[in-house]
């Protein structure tokens, strides 16, 4: 059978697409998983994808056995082939070496587009903003439109989160962002808040601006029986356990975790579990540490295959986020794979997440950076009675098979693209 019947089938031209992300499985993390998922819902309705990307360098990625990587190393992943070009790896530190770990994938990638010819689309990720400089002057020379897949609207989370300072900086790149915008042929967001940000710009017609949000996998994420071992070891106990799962960042504002802990440090029948890795990992370990906490345990940073084990265990999984206006906008991506595992959420946070969260009813929510508040919903859930606790389990797994699954988030991107080619 021919690749492109599905999408003859349905009476729509077949798309040869070059998605360019400094990202892309094995790397960890909301953007790589969400874009793998895009090039195969995208290949599943009968168009073409290459994905150009950079070797995995992203927290704590390995290095190839040599210790060196190929200026070039082509392989299929799931299906999809998959170009890796050379990256600049610099550790977690200050701002302008991670300038230079993104220009040099800015200038390697490039290279790399150079050899592939002509394409319909490419779709290029943002953060970080300055790959979008590849797309178009890929696209000024081979006449080849780029959508502008925008995860946060950087530079302002930057700003917001104190990462950047430098008033020059910020305009240039704020002038870039809105370069991008304008010549986009469409660009994608990843939340309501962040399209309607795009939107407020003035650079781009709404019409153009798509929506593409954080999904699940059904497949990968589901609940599965306990796994003893992992059990006796994180709750050795039998504690009912809120975990906290994936990048330990500044955004996250992870101290309310440990805020929490310190209230509920006398209720042995609860424990804290987060697994990830991170810029604040090393700072939240301290303070447990120095707090004598024996309700915080830390667990490296887990393959996605085995996140369903851990989320199936949780009692619910905390999610924060620090306060800021621009996190209103947010949607983090873990709530979702909670939800498709049947496990509560406790949502730290404000605005479009939170109502999601009350649609759904899936879970709590409390204000940010609020440790007493935290504390107060951990302890009714834990205290919940299993029959209410399963149904609040239901409904946030009902929810998202019904509205977050990747097909129909991508039934619904290709029909807005289509709809205004």
């Amino acid at each position: 059978m021919n690749p492109n019947d599905d999408a003859e089938d349905a009476g729509t031209k077949a798309l040869k697409f070059i998605l360019l992300t400094q990202y892309y499985v094995p790397e960890p993390g909301a953007a790589s998983l969400r874009l793998e998922a895009m090039a195969q819902q995208l290949v599943r309705h009968g168009h073409e994808v290459t994905v150009v990307t950079a070797h995995a360098h992203h927290l704590g990625a390995k290095r190839t056995v040599s210790g060196r990587e190929a200026l070039w190393l082509q392989e299929t992943v799931r299906g999809i082939p998959v170009v890796r070009t050379w990256i600049w790896r610099v550790p977690t530190g200050r701002f302008w070496m991670r300038l230079l770990n993104y220009f040099s994938f800015v200038v390697t990638s490039f290279f790399a587009l150079l050899k592939m010819g002509r394409a319909d689309y490419v779709i290029v990720e943002s953060p970080p903003l300055f790959l979008g400089i590849t797309a178009w002057l890929y696209g000024a020379l081979f006449g080849v439109p780029y959508i502008l897949s925008v995860s946060d609207l950087w530079p302002e989370s930057a700003v917001a989160l104190g990462l950047v300072t430098n008033r020059m900086l910020i305009r240039l790149t704020e002038g870039l962002e809105h370069f991008l915008y304008r010549h986009a042929a469409f660009v994608s967001g990843v939340t309501e808040g962040i399209r309607e940000g795009v939107i407020q710009t003035g650079a781009i017609s709404s019409q153009r601006v798509l929506f593409f949000p954080n999904g699940v996998d059904t497949a990968v994420f589901r609940r599965l029986e306990p796994d003893e071992s992992l059990a006796a070891r994180l709750a050795p106990r039998h504690q009912r356990l809120f975990l906290y799962p994936g990048t330990m960042g500044y955004a996250q504002g992870l101290d309310i975790i440990i805020d929490a802990a310190v209230v509920l440090r006398d209720r042995e029948d609860i424990r804290f579990v987060l697994v990830g890795e991170g810029p604040v990992r090393e700072h939240l370990m301290r303070r447990a540490r120095e707090l004598g906490l024996a309700n915080v345990l830390f667990d490296p940073l887990q393959p996605v295959e085995r996140m369903s084990d851990y989320f199936s265990l949780a009692r619910a999984v905390v999610v924060p986020l620090k306060r800021h206006r621009l996190f209103r906008g947010a949607r983090p991506s873990k709530i979702f794979p909670a939800w498709a595992a049947q496990a509560p959420v406790i949502y730290c946070g404000e605005g479009e997440m939170s109502q999601l969260i009350e649609d759904a009813g899936g879970g709590l929510v409390v204000p940010p950076e609020d440790g007493l508040a935290l504390a107060d919903a951990v302890r009714q859930l834990a205290d919940m009675d299993d029959a209410d606790w399963e149904r609040m389990s239901r409904a946030g797994y009902d929810y998202v098979v019904s509205n977050y699954t990747w097909d129909r988030i991508s039934e619904r991107w290709l029909n807005g693209l289509q709809s205004e080619s």
